[in-house]
């Protein structure tokens, strides 16, 4: 058989996937069955076992992340809050969807390889996904919204979890530059491949330097996003990107001429003001909080 490359990875899962549905029968071996049986299990169990409580430390899986969150991660003395019941819902689906695209990988006849394997670069550790036919891969599960950014190569310009950050790291440490980003919509099951350009990566030792000099200050670095107007009210709130930041409340502490945060209980969803300079005609529950 032909060896396979990425460049058909789409389109040969697709194709199997596809006879599926026009009837025919998918030939899947017992070892496959059994080894995604065991994936499972493992991560399940892994989901179902609290974590110690201690703080993050510096990893490739976060490296890449705006650095005054980073900062407060890593520094803040306030204790974290934990995590709601529907967001550790999320964590598990996304878990096993990620591991379920691997499996359709299997299945179309592409190689997976060092799965979790640990990578170190300059004392910063790190667990690759995996490699499919040689190249680094990190496999992604995303909402129709996330997903247009892979889909479309935007993430370089709108990269708030650090995913190019982590791709970098894992591949300065294997000695390879044709990897990216397999990443399945949650929403319809589509399925996208994106190879970064090499000059939208970044190089990772000099991240590295970068965020330990601000994680040495003794007060956060610069708001990872500024205020922006909500509507011609004159009113400002926070960026969509720190909506769901658990450190939103300390970050603007000053907001407000130092009152913090004002939280305003919209039909759309709350929103996080910084600045009220008209009151919105609608329920405040900054206090509710």
């Amino acid at each position: 058989m032909k060896k396979k490359n990425l460049n058909t990875l789409i389109d040969d899962i697709y194709k199997v996937v596809g006879d599926l549905g026009q009837g025919k029968p998918i030939k899947i071996t017992d070892k496959q069955y059994k080894s995604f049986g065991k994936f499972m299990e493992h991560a399940l169990r892994d989901w179902s076992t609290p974590r110690d409580g201690q703080r993050p430390n510096l990893r490739m899986s976060n490296i890449g992340r705006p650095i005054r969150q980073l900062w407060y991660d890593i520094k803040s003395d306030k204790e974290p809050s934990g995590v709601p019941a529907a967001t550790m819902i999320k964590f598990l689906y996304g878990h096993i969807l990620e591991r379920l695209v691997l499996f359709l990988v299997e299945i179309a006849g592409h190689k997976v390889t060092d799965e979790q394997k640990e990578i170190e670069i300059d004392g910063v550790l790190g667990h690759m996904d995996c490699k499919i036919d040689g190249q680094v891969i990190d496999v992604k599960s995303a909402s129709g919204f996330g997903f247009k950014k892979f889909k479309n190569g935007t993430l370089a310009e709108e990269d708030s979890f650090g995913y190019m950050a982590q791709l970098s790291g894992y591949e300065t440490a294997e000695g390879t530059d044709e990897g990216g980003f397999l990443v399945i919509n949650k929403e319809t099951g589509e399925l996208c491949l994106f190879i970064p350009e090499e000059l939208d990566k970044i190089n990772i030792r000099t991240k590295i330097n970068k965020v330990r000099s601000a994680l040495d200050e003794d007060t956060p670095p610069e708001l990872c996003y500024q205020p922006i107007p909500d509507g011609s009210s004159g009113n400002y709130k926070l960026a969509r990107e720190c909506f769901y930041c658990p450190h939103k409340f300390e970050c603007h502490k000053d907001s407000n001429d130092g009152q913090g945060l004002r939280v305003f209980e919209y039909a759309r969803g709350p929103v996080y003001l910084t600045k009220v300079e008209r009151v919105p005609n609608v329920k405040e529950i900054t206090n509710e909080l």
